[in-house]
């Protein structure tokens, strides 16, 4: 399943989660991740073992004008409706 995303770093960004944004170039959402993955077991009831494999490869590059790197929010730091987000992708290993 290929999927493309717009990825945005911005280390100026006045909230921390708007940081480091992905989303769909056509419809502007954020994907879920975890909709996906379930989409692609057919949705079917049940526990599963998976292996997730994440391969990036950058399309096209609209550089920052500003060298700095984004940090972002350790897992302690993260709000209370984010640590479902991580506890999915913890499952997932880049």
């Amino acid at each position: 399943m290929k999927q493309h995303y717009i990825l945005n770093l911005n280390p100026q960004a006045s909230s921390d989660w708007d940081r480091c944004v992905l989303r769909n170039p056509i419809t502007g959402e954020r994907p879920d991740l975890t909709t996906e993955i379930a989409e692609a077991v057919k949705n079917q009831a049940g526990s599963y073992l998976i292996k997730v494999t994440l391969q990036v490869e950058i399309l096209e590059q609209s550089i920052a004008p500003q060298n700095t790197k984004v940090e972002l929010p350790k897992e302690s730091e993260l709000l209370p409706t984010q640590e479902d987000a991580v506890f999915s992708q913890s499952l997932i290993k880049f």
